[in-house]
């Protein structure tokens, strides 16, 4: 089967997607091929009110690109590597996996908090979106209050500047490193967790760009344009 074109990428709409998916478009156009832009909302784009724990789906940030992929709507999809799930669906192929950036987790403290992470008060409140930030913290120092938090950077940055009533506001929040940096957003950043502290996720600061399995010709492309062999292990 020939390379389409214009290839059509699948993208999620928040900003952090787009830039990354402009990212791989501009990677494929250097090497001579067209590519147009298709904005597909997931689960857990339209799920903002509930942890992603909550939802109870593994392929959340996913699923719906993959449908895409599978109905031929679009040729080639980008995932932040840590949403794609263990197994790949049958039918598509993990073609590439792009350069990682740090893959470590950033604390970003609210304006009134001059300290760092490990200045944090007794009872202090943080926030994050994972389960895995928030074991990782609670392990680290049972004392604290872990909330949870959903929506895109920008959004959990704008919750974390919100005015709350005393003894409910927030002292920090943590992020993926990698986001805020591709966002331009790193002047944010007040530490960068040792992983010693704080585990990434699998994948964390990856892309993972997939392909329907029968494209062969263009699964070449992406691993031959794309693809980061030391970011793979």
């Amino acid at each position: 089967m020939s390379i389409p074109d214009p290839l059509v990428l699948g993208t999620r709409g928040s900003e952090l997607a787009l830039r990354q998916a402009n990212t791989v478009r501009s990677k494929l156009e250097a090497a001579g091929h067209r590519v147009a832009l298709e904005t597909i909302s997931t689960r857990g784009d339209e799920s903002t009110d509930t942890p992603i724990s909550e939802i109870g789906d593994e392929a959340v940030f996913t699923k719906e690109l993959d449908r895409a992929l599978l109905d031929g709507d679009v040729d080639l999809a980008v995932h932040s590597l840590k949403d794609i799930p263990s197994t790949v669906p049958s039918g598509l192929a993990l073609a590439a996996i792009g350069e990682r950036a740090d893959a470590r987790d950033a604390f970003v403290a609210h304006p009134s908090f001059d300290g760092h992470l490990g200045d944090l008060p007794e009872g202090a409140t943080v926030a994050t979106a994972s389960l895995r930030r928030t074991a990782q913290l609670l392990t680290w120092r049972s004392d604290l209050n872990v909330v949870p938090v959903r929506g895109n950077v920008d959004t959990r940055l704008e919750k974390l500047r919100k005015d709350r009533p005393a003894g409910q506001s927030w002292s920090g929040m943590v992020l993926a490193v990698a986001g805020l940096v591709r966002l331009g957003l790193s002047v944010h950043i007040r530490d960068r967790i040792d992983p010693n502290l704080m585990i990434p996720a699998v994948g964390q600061g990856a892309l993972g760009i997939a392909c329907r399995e029968d494209q062969e010709k263009l699964e070449a492309l992406l691993d031959d344009v794309l693809h980061h062999e030391p970011s793979g292990y």
